[in-house]
């Protein structure tokens, strides 16, 4: 089956490749007059699932550029993104909810994918002049805040609506069934690569070795009521900021229900450095509950938070670790990026005392 939204429904092509996205396939998928396409690779090492293409378009009244995104170069993570059902997630995303999204996040021009083998395409609008924090280097304390408030917003927006989304189809409960069938043998084979690539920091070496043992279940309290929609990959090179003190929101492809704690806890966790982590946590977890009631989340629904997020910090390693089988460890700002992702998920370990949840 091929779920396909834009201008012209005609439109059933699925690119196969960059090299397919001619002028001409543009002007037919977005509607637009493109008669001259010229694209160039955008977002090694920052993207893991996805090969993302900055396509300059030509043509009367087109956009200057628009961003096309294909699925990912390397096998296992085109394994990993099919099987986690990640490239449908972002298409219905941009199909069913951007336009009720709070937080900005690209037009989108067309999307489409074939359910049966995962092949998909988007053609979005272009945020490439908008602010982004390199996550190796790590967001500072005002950003940092500017988008605890806009994910507390996120989370508003969708409290107590997540079970009925994922029941439509259009996110993926964190107590799927497909998480504790596929994330054991991808973690593992991860967890082979990280640890044969270069030393390990050792908080990571105490609860890594087990945390197959424990995943299932946390997930299966984190996706206890109350829920929302949660982003699922809420990180520092996702998020954009304007001068205006506005931001955005790019890549949608873990788009799931649960608490939303899990996002607060991914971004806190990953993309601050330690020190400004250890320095500021309690503090913008606070802040986030603050935006919550500001939202309308009633008081009722607020306690028990602190222990999702110590939980949700816990399941995080999977990202670096899993993330990393489709990554080149050679490439100096993929290696960085896992190394420095370990690296605070070790404090993490340390001073939230994760190794009590094992």
């Amino acid at each position: 089956m091929t779920v396909v939204t834009c201008h012209h429904a005609h439109v059933t092509t699925i690119p196969s490749s960059i090299d397919d996205v001619s002028a001409a396939w543009l002007a037919e998928a977005t509607g637009l007059p493109v008669t001259g396409a010229t694209a160039t690779q955008i977002g090694v090492g920052v993207g893991v699932s996805s090969a993302l293409y900055r396509v300059a378009l030509e043509g009367d009244g087109v956009p200057e550029t628009v961003v096309v995104k294909l699925p990912a170069l390397a096998e296992e993570a085109v394994f990993t993104s099919s099987v986690l059902r990640m490239y449908i997630r972002e298409c219905r995303f941009f199909q069913e909810l951007a336009e009720a999204s709070p937080v900005r996040v690209p037009v989108c021009h067309h999307t489409a994918v074939d359910e049966e083998t995962s092949r998909f395409v988007v053609v979005m609008e272009d945020l490439g002049g908008m602010r982004i924090v390199d996550q190796t280097e790590g967001m500072a304390i005002a950003d940092a805040e500017r988008a605890v408030d806009e994910l507390a917003t996120w989370h508003a927006q969708w409290w107590g609506k997540g079970d009925a989304l994922a029941a439509d189809g259009l996110t993926v409960s964190l107590a799927d069934p497909i998480y504790p069938a596929i994330l054991p043998m991808v973690f593992g084979e991860g967890w082979e690569k990280v640890t044969a690539a270069g030393e390990v920091p050792e908080p990571i070496m105490r609860v890594g070795p087990r945390w197959t043992e424990v995943f299932a279940q946390l997930l299966t309290e984190l996706a206890s009521a109350p829920n929302t929609m949660i982003h699922g990959d809420y990180r520092a090179d996702n998020i954009l900021f304007c001068p205006d003190g506005s931001a955005a929101l790019l890549d949608f492809q873990l788009i799931g229900t649960g608490s939303g704690a899990y996002d607060l806890a991914y971004f806190v966790t990953q993309s601050l450095e330690p020190e400004v982590a250890s320095a500021n946590e309690r503090a913008l977890f606070e802040r986030w509950l603050a935006g919550l009631r500001a939202g309308g989340v009633p008081e009722s629904d607020l306690g028990g938070l602190w222990e999702d997020y110590r939980k949700a910090a816990l399941f995080c390693l999977v990202y670096p670790i899993v993330a990393s089988r489709g990554m080149d460890l050679s490439d100096p700002r993929q290696a960085a990026l896992v190394a420095c992702m370990n690296g605070r998920f070790a404090r993490a370990v340390d001073e939230l005392e994760l190794d009590a949840l094992l």
